[in-house]
């Protein structure tokens, strides 16, 4: 028996956090221990207060400031890891999950594995394209079946996005990256590489961790029998907006230079120059500070994060 510490972090997303909580306390847990630690990031919304009177289960973490999806994380990583757990499960707020969604700790009985990710789906009715889809066909459009990142461009993507699951993708194994969304992370790992970054704040920390944990030698993995939904950026607001044109574009340069190689880094400072000479405000700002080292929380987010 196996204790799973299942993190997931609020911040004013109440009716997501909500449901999220009701899919997990019907999950199956096979003979694991399931221990559900929810990370409020400051919210405003009385949030703690309607977790604790629906979920008296839950140990919530209730924190004064917004730390971000890294912050927030690490806050319950850390305590997770006090607390002897031998996995550290990070949750989307804004997911529903399967009842069997923990059978993904059966990829972990090779010693060698360290990150498993989920198969994704889009939630019904929270497709990019909603219109191509027919009514049988929502909540089986992929969000996400694998990690994939473009070295010569530096960009990280999601294997099957916008795909219907026709069994296209029933395969385990290895994968670049597992999304934060649901990341499934054994304890040996954080002891080796240390919890999320908190350089990134926000978008791209869970590609930084994952390149970490490869460089250590660890195997990462996804896992299509453990099935989760996701209802897509619901508070961040998704691509496009000025939040992630900021950090996309900050923590792209930061990832970067750290992993790619030397030609990509050179395309990334072109690609920089661009920025700082054209009309996009964020990414002009994005640019600067990650050139004067400005990292960590410099972008004030107008909705909740997720």
């Amino acid at each position: 028996m196996k204790k799973v510490a299942l993190v997931i972090v609020n911040w004013n997303g109440i009716e997501d956090t909500r449901r999220c909580l009701a899919s997990v306390r019907a999950m199956r847990p096979d003979g694991n221990t399931l221990e559900i630690i929810v990370v409020d990031n400051g919210s405003t919304d009385n949030s703690v207060a309607c977790i604790a009177k629906e979920f008296p289960e839950v140990r919530l973490l209730a924190l004064d400031t917004n730390l971000g999806f890294t912050g927030g994380n690490n806050a319950g990583i850390k305590y997770a890891m006090l607390n002897n757990a031998d996995y550290v499960w990070l949750l989307n707020n804004d997911t529903l999950v399967d009842q069997r969604a923990l059978s993904i700790l059966g990829v972990f009985e090779d010693p060698n594995v360290g990150i498993a990710g989920s198969k994704i789906f889009f939630a019904a009715g929270h497709e990019y394209h909603k219109k191509r889809y027919s009514a049988s066909q929502k909540g089986k459009v992929f969000w996400y079946a694998g990690g994939l990142v473009d070295w010569d461009n530096m960009y990280a993507s999601h294997r099957g996005v916008d795909e219907v699951d026709k069994g296209q993708y029933e395969t385990v194994e290895q994968t670049t990256f597992v999304t934060g969304c649901s990341m499934m992370i054994r304890r040996n790992v954080i002891e080796k590489i240390g919890v999320l970054d908190d350089a990134y704040y926000l978008y791209l920390e869970d590609l930084d961790f994952c390149l970490r944990a490869r460089n250590a030698g660890f195997l990462l993995m996804y896992y299509p029998r453990s099935i989760v939904w996701h209802v897509n950026a619901g508070s961040s607001g998704g691509a496009g907006n000025p939040l992630h044109d900021y950090y996309i574009t900050r923590n792209r340069l930061l990832v970067g230079f750290r992993f790619a190689p030397t030609r990509t880094k050179f395309a990334l400072i072109r690609e920089a120059v661009r920025f700082l000479r054209g009309n996009n405000p964020e990414k002009k700002q994005a640019v600067t500070d990650f050139l004067t080292g400005r990292l960590g929380r410099q972008y004030e987010p107008k909705k909740a994060i997720t």
